[in-house]
C-alpha cells in the first residue's frame, strides 16, 4: 500500500509545512497522443483524480491547479510542452508547494528537463507527489530517489523506442511496411496497385511522357495548363476519402510524380534523415540514393523502368542547379527584399533587378511557378529608390505622427 492511501497525516508531519499548503498544489496531467487521450480513458481519470488526493493532504479545492495543457504531447522534450513550460514558470515565480503526478514519465521523459525541475524545485522549496509518495528535492535522499526515476523514465522511453524501430526495420526489409503511398496508387491488401481508373493512369504516363519530351518540370505544367488537362487525385482522409478527385495541376503534384521511386516500382523505406535537427526544423532532410535504408526493386507496377527514374533524377538535380544561386537580401540594393506581399494572391513577391542601373522590381511569380499561371502583378521603380522612397516616406510619416503624441 503506498503512502498516500496508508496514511496523509504521516506524510503531513514530516515533509509538509503551513507554508506549502499556503500556496498552489498542482496537479500535471499528461499522455503522449492523441490516441491515447481519446481511447485511453483510464488513465485521464486517474490523473485526474489526484485532486482529491491534494485535497486529502490538506489543499482546499481553490488553491488546487490542474494543467493539463500538455495532453497528447510526448514527454521526450519540453519544446513545445506549454504545460511544462508554465508549471517551470508558478515554481520560479514561488507560487507552487506542492506538484502531483501519476508518475515520473508523466511530468519528463527526459533527464535535462527532469533535473531542471528538481532544480528549480529545490531551490523554491516545491514538494513532488506521485502515488508511491512524497519527495522534497531539497533533501538528499529524496533527490537521490528522483533522480533515479527520471533516468528511468528516459531509459523507457529508449528501450520503447528503439524496439519500435527494430520492429519496423525488419517489415521494412521485407518491403511489407507500407505507409500512405503517392494519391496514384491504392492499397489492395498487403501491397499497392495502380489506379484502378484508366484514365487517371494516362495522365501519370503523361507526365513522364512530357518531361522526356522538355526536360523541364515547369514545361509539363504549363503543357497541362494549356491543354485543361485535370491531376487526379484521391484523398487520404475528409470526406471524400479514397474517391477520385479532378483537380488543376500544380508544381508539387507534378514534382511528387518526377521523383518518387514507387512509381519506377520500388520499395523504398529510410530516405529521410532522422537527426535531431531535421526532426526540431519540422522538414525532412532527404539522403542520398546510396544512404537509404531499404530499397527494393521491381517491388510494385511501375509507371516507368528504374534506369528512366535515376536519368529523371540527375536531369531534375541539374535543372535546380541551374536556379540554385537565388542572391542575399542583405546585400540587396531594395529596401523591401522578402517583405512585400502579393495583395492577390498572398506570396511573397520576389526582388528581381533590371537595367543599367538595375533597379529595383517587385515581382509576383507564385502562380507562374506553382500553377503555370500569368503572374499576378509586378512593381517597378522609376528610378533607383523611388517605390522603395515611396513606401518608406509612409512608413516615416506615420512614425512622425506617433511622435507628436503627447505623452502620458
Amino acid at each position: 500500500m503506498n503512502q498516500l492511501t496508508s496514511g496523509p497525516q504521516s506524510i503531513r508531519e514530516s515533509k509538509l509545512n503551513s507554508h506549502h499548503l499556503e500556496r498552489l498544489a498542482v496537479v500535471y496531467v499528461r499522455q503522449s497522443s492523441g490516441h491515447q487521450v481519446l481511447h485511453h480513458q483510464e488513465s485521464s481519470q486517474l490523473q485526474y483524480g489526484l485532486v482529491a488526493h491534494a485535497e486529502r493532504l490538506g489543499w482546499p479545492r481553490e488553491r488546487i491547479l490542474v494543467i493539463d495543457d500538455d495532453q497528447g504531447i510526448s514527454g521526450a522534450s519540453s519544446e513545445g510542452r506549454l504545460g511544462f513550460q508554465r508549471l517551470l514558470s508558478e515554481v520560479a515565480l514561488g507560487h507552487v508547494g506542492l506538484i502531483l503526478g501519476v508518475e515520473m514519465s508523466r511530468l519528463a521523459r527526459s533527464c535535462k528537463d527532469w533535473y531542471q525541475l528538481l532544480e528549480v524545485c529545490a531551490l523554491f522549496g516545491s514538494l513532488i507527489c506521485d502515488l508511491d509518495g512524497l519527495y522534497d528535492p531539497s533533501s538528499y535522499n529524496d533527490r537521490l530517489l528522483l533522480g533515479l526515476k527520471g533516468i528511468m523514465s528516459e531509459a523507457e522511453l529508449h528501450v520503447l523506442q528503439q524496439r519500435m524501430w527494430q520492429g519496423a526495420l525488419q517489415k521494412a526489409r521485407r518491403g511489407e511496411l507500407l505507409s500512405k503511398g503517392p494519391v496514384e496508387y491504392v492499397r489492395d491488401g498487403d501491397t499497392l496497385a495502380l489506379d484502378p481508373d484508366e484514365q487517371a493512369q494516362s495522365v501519370i504516363r503523361r507526365v513522364f511522357e512530357l518531361f522526356d519530351r522538355y526536360g523541364s518540370m515547369h514545361a509539363v505544367l504549363r503543357h497541362f495548363v494549356a491543354d485543361g488537362t485535370r491531376m487526379p487525385v484521391r484523398p487520404s482522409h475528409g470526406a471524400g476519402k479514397g474517391q477520385l478527385q479532378w483537380r488543376r495541376p500544380n508544381q508539387t503534384g507534378i514534382k511528387t510524380i518526377l521523383s518518387h521511386p514507387l512509381y519506377a516500382g520500388a520499395y523504398v523505406f529510410g530516405q529521410s534523415s532522422q537527426s535531431r535537427k531535421a526532426r526540431r526544423q519540422k522538414r525532412p532532410y532527404r539522403l542520398p540514393k546510396e544512404e537509404w535504408t531499404v530499397l527494393l526493386k521491381d517491388r510494385f507496377p511501375a509507371y516507368i523502368p528504374w534506369c528512366q527514374d535515376e536519368a529523371n533524377q540527375e536531369r531534375l538535380k541539374q535543372n535546380r542547379s541551374l536556379f540554385s544561386s537565388r542572391g542575399s537580401v542583405r546585400q540587396g540594393r531594395a529596401l523591401l527584399a522578402g517583405l512585400v506581399v502579393c495583395g492577390r494572391c498572398g506570396y511573397r513577391l520576389r526582388t528581381q533587378y533590371g537595367g543599367r542601373r538595375s533597379h529595383p522590381i517587385y515581382r509576383c511569380g507564385a502562380r507562374k511557378s506553382l500553377y503555370g499561371e500569368p503572374s499576378c502583378q509586378m512593381l517597378k521603380a522609376g528610378t533607383a529608390r523611388s517605390g522603395d522612397r515611396a513606401i518608406g516616406d509612409v512608413g516615416l510619416g506615420t512614425l512622425s505622427a506617433v511622435g507628436q503624441l503627447p505623452s502620458r
